[in-house]
């Protein structure tokens, strides 16, 4: 019985092992794993080269994407060193998503006539809630969590 216990607790590590090996980063970041990422933000929060007004990350609300000066009504504006597409459907209300397309991961690159625009296949994608207005995506852009305060628009 007791050889059985360590038998079964042997496998039940090997297995743990595989499957935090299987966690783990593939060193490549081609973003298509051929997961359902809906819900699941992609932009990186973390500083990469500095917040693009120079502001500390550690700076109330995070870091700074965006000035709501530069938002127009009824349209937005890609950041593309954050992956990040900001938009102000009506004034004074203002929605982040993530500017990586759900078909094939090419960024976004425009905001025009009420779309997020990809130029890789043509998707486009509601400035409201970023769903799907034409294909050949299927699934909406994920949202991104944004503080407006003071003129600024923050990555939370």
């Amino acid at each position: 019985m007791n050889a059985r216990r360590r038998t079964v607790l042997a496998a039940g590590a090997a297995g743990a092992a595989a499957l935090a090996t299987g966690c783990g980063s593939s060193g490549g970041n081609d973003g298509d794993d051929g997961g359902d990422t809906s819900g699941t933000p992609t932009a990186s929060a973390g500083p990469t080269d500095g917040a693009t007004d120079g502001a500390s990350p550690d700076a109330p609300g995070g870091v700074e994407l965006a000035r709501t000066a530069d938002v127009p009504v009824g349209g937005g504006t890609v950041i593309k060193e954050r992956k990040v597409v900001v938009t102000q459907p009506e004034e004074g209300e203002f929605r982040a998503f993530s500017a990586v397309c759900t078909h094939a991961s090419c960024l976004v690159s425009t905001v025009s006539d009420g779309t997020i625009n990809c130029p890789c296949h043509g998707s486009k994608y509601s400035i409201t809630d970023a769903a799907v207005e034409a294909g050949p995506a299927t699934r909406p852009l994920p949202a991104e969590r944004i503080t407006v305060s003071g003129g600024a628009i923050r990555l939370v």
